[in-house]
């Protein structure tokens, strides 16, 4: 069983989704804290952890990227952009974002007025994929295609080191669903995001 650091991100995965590796979860969650796990479908949790939420998503990938080239200026977001970065992010809420996500892969972004307004980058690597996350445009300063553009950008780079882009994203959400088919990306498989918390010995009567 192995997770992310929190400040990176909230994932744990286990290489066969058995019981037994699900038990040993409980090492790898402090007291209070929380972890996410992709599941095919809402299972019983491990002792000592309770669900907080059990979310369908989709899961999507592309072998080809549609549209043309971004129709507005972007930068390569550095360390330095960082708390605008998080701070766009806790506005936004486009999925798990914490402290030290931005290190996990490059991000592009756009800044109109010198503040940083729309962005988009990589996460995951799972072997020769590379997820992209993080995609979110503050509320002024939408309808202008920024979401697109720079998930079309990224998925290019993915797609120059020999790599193939994936992302995730809430069933619900089917406005964006529709924006990242139009952009070439396919529907994989439709997993359950579990979020789970493990109990303080103050919350179980220590």
């Amino acid at each position: 069983m192995l997770r992310y650091g929190p400040a990176f991100a909230p994932f744990a995965a286990s290489a066969d989704g058995s019981a037994d590796s699900l038990a040993r979860l409980i090492d790898l969650v402090p007291d209070g804290g929380h972890v996410t796990l992709q599941q095919a479908h809402e299972v019983a949790p491990p002792p000592g952890l309770s669900i907080l939420r059990a979310i369908p998503t989709v899961q999507m990938v592309a072998d080809r990227i549609n549209g043309g080239p971004a129709a507005f200026h972007f930068d390569v977001l550095t360390p330095e952009d960082a708390p605008e970065m998080l701070a766009l992010a806790q506005l936004t809420k486009p999925g798990p974002f914490a402290e030290r996500t931005h290190e996990l892969g490059q991000f592009l972004g756009v800044r109109r007025g010198g503040r940083l307004v729309a962005m988009a980058g990589e996460r995951m690597k799972p072997g020769s994929f590379t997820e992209i996350s993080g995609v979110c445009t503050h509320p002024d300063h939408r309808g202008q295609g920024y979401a697109a553009g720079l998930m079309r950008e990224v998925a290019l780079a993915i797609f120059a080191r020999g790599e193939t882009p994936f992302l995730h994203a809430f069933a619900t959400n089917t406005g964006a669903i529709a924006l990242y088919e139009k952009l070439g990306f396919v529907t994989r498989w439709q997993p359950v995001l579990m979020a789970l918390e493990r109990s303080t010995p103050a919350s179980l009567g220590a």
